[in-house]
């Protein structure tokens, strides 16, 4: 048996953008800041979910330049 998937509403998806732009954000103030494990449990988390986040395929026309970055520089910072 499959589900369905329902599609985002664009109030959903504008929100979630939202959510990976404050992602974004928090992996670069990490990385700029001192290290710690904390910090770094933080960054891969974050990591996480723009990775999965930015899979969705009904994004349209929306930029994700910055995500890629993140997602490159924070599994750096991880690794």
């Amino acid at each position: 048996m499959s589900e369905e998937i329902e599609a985002r509403t664009a109030e959903q998806l504008a929100q979630d953008y939202s959510a990976m732009g404050d992602s974004v954000s928090l992996i670069t103030s990490i990385i700029a800041a001192e290290a710690d494990e904390d910090s770094q449990d933080t960054v891969e988390r974050n990591v996480q979910h723009l990775e999965l986040m930015v899979a969705k395929d009904d994004w349209g026309d929306e930029d994700m330049t910055a995500v890629g970055a993140a997602i490159s520089s924070g599994n750096e910072y991880v690794a």
